[in-house]
């Protein structure tokens, strides 16, 4: 927006440069919002789940991949105690994943609303297909991920706040 704001000045001959209004100017106050106010307490609650959590598993991976201990781990249905399987390192990418997006979230990034609907559609697709694959073995079994509980409702609000994030300013972390 500051970029629009010198180009539409009212010149006011009377005025110094200093005095002279800006069209834009109401415009640019009605945007100036936190952006974590259009976050709701849940959301926020999670945010700091998952920033707490990101060094833990970031800690933990790096202490499985060198040294002979090992630990489980799990996230939407899937679990490894290997951390360089495949299931292991995806349940250490989404986590990793999910510790970025609430990070983003939390300094308000850009990018951090977008990351988070790739971050929600990944674990509604991840949860899915923990649901079907045991219904396709000749012994079908089918349960419910409550992940998806969350998982829906998160994705739903992000994609509603997405266009009001990209258009305010980052005004928590502005001198």
């Amino acid at each position: 927006m500051k970029i629009f704001k010198n180009f539409f000045y009212i010149r006011q001959p009377h005025l110094t440069l200093m005095e002279e209004q800006s069209i834009l100017d109401p415009l640019i106050e009605e945007n100036i919002i936190e952006r974590k106010k259009l976050l709701p307490v849940w959301i926020k609650v999670f945010i700091w789940l998952f920033m707490i959590a990101g060094p833990f598993i970031l800690f933990a991976f790096l202490i499985g991949v060198f040294t002979t201990l090992h630990y489980n781990s799990s996230i939407y249905g899937l679990e490894s105690n290997e951390p360089l399987s495949p299931i292991g390192l995806f349940i250490f990418f989404v986590f990793l994943l999910k510790g970025i997006v609430a990070y983003g979230l939390w300094t308000e990034k850009d990018w951090a609303v977008n990351l988070g609907i790739v971050d929600a559609i990944l674990g509604i697709a991840a949860c899915f297909a923990v649901m079907v694959v045991p219904a396709l073995k000749p012994a079908p079994a089918f349960t419910f991920r409550l992940e998806l509980l969350l998982l829906v409702p998160y994705l739903v609000k992000l994609l509603k706040i997405r266009e009001k994030w990209m258009f305010t300013q980052n005004v928590s972390h502005q001198p």
